[in-house]
């Protein structure tokens, strides 16, 4: 009995780690060893500056589109152009979109003025404004391209390996015959075990921190490296006063302290 648990362990080890290394070989041939140039400013933001990251840029970067899409639904909701409730609607208070993006959210809540914001997110993520933020950081090689994302998941992965691995051995412990050298079981299991926390180890030291959108070069770009500078979607001026919008594009929802932004994110709107 013991061999069968020994086996899903190796086997769950083997599979994840080989899924990690692949992901890691992804993210190297995305990013490549020579140093990469700023991304070109967009006309249309009119940021002012290819030396700092617009509010779109740190949310893609942080989170991906779904991050960019609520940082827009903020920034416009706090200069009161749109009205989140907490219930997760999200209602137009003035038609006017300064910038593609926002223009684009219009645009997904509708004519009616009104829709649920998981609906709004998803129509963004798919809109043609927000993968042009995406496009162009790509482009600068500051963001991954989608063949080479899945990194946290494959880490994930891995480290759910490990828990099986521990899972099997004590299982395999607990079900061993009164004849069979328990010990001598048990070592068995450090096998997966060494391959799953060396493998997470490597990827610790190489890989860390784990991101699904961000290259090296763009972690290097946000917020707490040198020479950071964020600009405005809409303004050549650096922001000061949208300090929780930038909160919010670097760590998400959950980083809000205003209670009724936090709860229409989180909301269905059911």
């Amino acid at each position: 009995m013991w061999l069968l648990f020994l086996l899903v362990a190796c086997v769950a080890a083997a599979l994840s780690c080989a899924q990690l290394c692949r992901a890691a070989v992804a993210v190297a041939r995305a990013t490549g060893p020579a140093p990469l140039p700023a991304p070109a400013p967009d006309p249309d933001s009119a940021d002012g500056s290819a030396a700092g990251l617009t509010l779109y840029e740190m949310a893609y970067l942080s989170g991906g589109p779904h991050r960019l899409a609520d940082v827009v639904l903020v920034l416009m909701a706090q200069q009161r152009r749109l009205l989140l409730a907490h219930t997760g609607w999200a209602t137009v208070v003035d038609p006017v979109g300064l910038d593609p993006v926002e223009r684009a959210t219009l645009s997904a809540i509708g004519p009616d003025g009104q829709r649920r914001i998981p609906a709004i997110r998803e129509a963004l993520v798919a809109d043609e404004a927000v993968r042009a933020v995406g496009d162009r950081l790509v482009a600068a090689g500051l963001a991954l391209p989608a063949a080479a994302r899945g990194l946290r998941n494959a880490v994930r992965q891995v480290q759910g390996a490990t828990v099986l691995a521990l899972l099997c051995a004590v299982a395999a412990y607990a079900t061993a015959s009164a004849g069979e050298d328990r010990g001598q079981l048990l070592i068995w299991f450090t096998l997966p075990l060494i391959l799953t926390l060396g493998t997470l180890a490597v990827a610790r030291f190489e890989l860390h921190p784990y991101s699904d959108w961000a290259t090296g070069a763009g972690e290097e770009r946000l917020p707490g490296r040198p020479g950071f500078t964020a600009f405005s979607p809409s303004s050549p001026a650096p922001v000061a006063p949208l300090a929780s919008v930038m909160t919010l594009a670097l760590h998400g929802p959950r980083a809000l302290t205003d209670p009724t932004l936090r709860a229409a994110l989180h909301s269905s709107g059911a």
